[in-house]
């Protein structure tokens, strides 16, 4: 009797925690559902994301002592790009959308850039392009192939505004998450090596190459102190980019100097 009624005990306990984790998954994949609902319905709404960005984000002149402007320009790994502190003679504007592809963000260069009057453009794009590649694997090339293109496009752009562009390499992702596993390939690991050595073909005297994938990545992932989730690196990550950054920029500061003397 006292067997059944432990064995009833612990068949209640387990259904109680099967309802439990059932429940709790319901309600995570609920919200991702509403998440990605709402995304989809707001680039909808705003293709290109031209809304996100108004005059009153505009940069004071009167407040900017700086005479070099720097912008961060392209998807979220640019707009959660927290610019270097103490960097004597440079201002620093952030232009970057998240999730945004690489035809988005070439599609706003006009309304978001030109106005800024920018000197150096920090591009990072491109993850948002090849991540889809899993979900489409019959358009790779074609996917890869508009990739490049659409950088090329903002560079051009970015060069015909007499702009000195920084071009960063796309650096890799992190942990894929079980429940992204079905939606992912190793093919944007491949994708994303095939877009950064085009990167350099593009490499001119006003176009620098910034090799964040080579400062973050270890074994085709960012390494594991820098990792804030699978398409997103933290702090410490962003600190070894400024680093870079800043000797670029004073690199370029001095030659522009010396240029102008």
């Amino acid at each position: 009797m006292q067997k059944r009624q432990r064995l009833f005990r612990l068949t209640f306990l387990l259904s109680l925690v099967a309802l439990v984790l059932s429940l709790v998954i319901n309600i995570f994949l609920l919200s991702q559902a509403k998440s990605y609902y709402l995304q989809l319905n707001k680039t909808n709404l705003d293709p290109f994301g031209l809304q996100t960005f108004n005059n009153d984000s505009l940069p004071d002149s009167s407040l900017t002592t700086s005479p070099v402007t720097v912008v961060f320009f392209g998807d979220s790994r640019a707009a959660m790009w927290v610019s270097p502190a103490k960097l004597n003679g440079f201002s620093f504007i952030n232009r970057g959308i998240g999730n945004q592809t690489s035809t988005q963000v070439l599609g706003r260069f006009e309304q978001h850039i030109l106005p800024l009057k920018t000197d150096i453009i920090v591009v990072q794009v491109g993850i948002n392009d090849l991540k889809a590649i899993p979900l489409f694997p019959h358009q790779k090339a074609t996917i890869i192939s508009n990739c490049k293109a659409n950088i090329k496009q903002i560079v051009a752009r970015s060069l015909s505004r007499d702009a000195t562009v920084i071009l960063t390499t796309i650096f890799p992702i992190g942990p894929v998450p079980l429940i992204r596993q079905p939606f992912w390939s190793p093919d944007v690991a491949q994708a994303v090596k095939e877009v950064n050595a085009y990167l350099y073909s593009l490499k001119a005297k006003n176009v620098l190459i910034l090799d964040a994938y080579s400062l973050l990545g270890e074994n085709q992932q960012v390494q594991s102190q820098y990792v804030y989730d699978t398409l997103h690196i933290n702090r410490r990550g962003y600190k070894v980019l400024n680093q870079e950054l800043t000797k670029m920029l004073s690199t370029w500061l001095i030659d522009n100097s010396i240029n102008n003397s």
